[in-house]
């Protein structure tokens, strides 16, 4: 839908046309997924000048180099997860902290990481601007390695890409827990969902998929 200038959206009906044509009619089936992203206003992690394309079904510059993921790869990567709401998650590369409001929705805790100085201040305000920080904490630093400070974690969540899995991050992962990260080169990623369960790692490639590299001492 075409706005003119100075009209603002209804935000709200936005993001029901956003959960019914782009989440519910490619998939995602889990309802807690789906009620967090009909919830949390995805307008408030994009910045002013592109808010009126918060909506759009793909990724957004929100600066640095780094984009705000498109809706249907966050609700995929967080309804691979399966999480109950008792978990404590890592999630690596927060960006603007969207992805970090929909999993605050669906677990326990979230301790969301970022390497961007200026984009760890940017989450942690949109975060408390827009009420959904209470239990998540924003840390800036290198996500590659991980965060062994509040280890181990039952889920993480990885908005970058990597050629392969960091080790950190599979040490701070739980038995049993779950990992979701895009493997290969910019242009030959795929979404893989790692399970690990009585010392044992499996994975399945979930879809195909474009993320920003992986930054940091801990990624290869």
């Amino acid at each position: 839908m075409k706005l003119g200038v100075g009209v603002i959206p209804d935000w709200a009906t936005e993001r029901r046309g956003m959960v019914d044509a782009q989440l519910r009619r490619r998939g995602i089936r889990d309802e807690r997924v789906l009620g967090a992203m009909l919830e949390i206003p995805r307008e408030r992690f994009v910045p002013p000048e592109a808010r009126v394309q918060a909506y759009q079904d793909g990724p957004i510059p929100i600066g640095y180099g780094q984009t705000i993921s498109q809706p249907y790869m966050t609700a995929l990567m967080a309804e691979s997860l399966e999480l109950q709401g008792f978990e404590t998650v890592l999630e690596v590369g927060a960006g603007s902290g969207y992805a970090a409001a929909v999993l605050g929705l669906l677990a326990a805790r979230v301790f969301a990481i970022e390497i961007v100085p200026k984009l760890a201040v940017m989450a942690r305000e949109n975060l408390r601007a827009a009420g959904y920080g209470g239990n998540v904490t924003m840390i800036h630093g290198d996500g590659s390695l991980g965060y062994p400070e509040f280890a181990p974690y039952d889920a993480i969540s990885v908005a970058a890409g990597a050629l392969e899995i960091p080790a950190a991050l599979l040490d701070q992962l739980n038995d049993p827990g779950k990992l979701v990260i895009p493997v290969g080169a910019w242009d030959d990623q795929e979404l893989y969902v790692v399970t690990k369960r009585d010392g044992r790692i499996d994975s399945r490639v979930a879809t195909l998929c474009r993320f920003v590299p992986l930054v940091g001492g801990g990624r290869r």
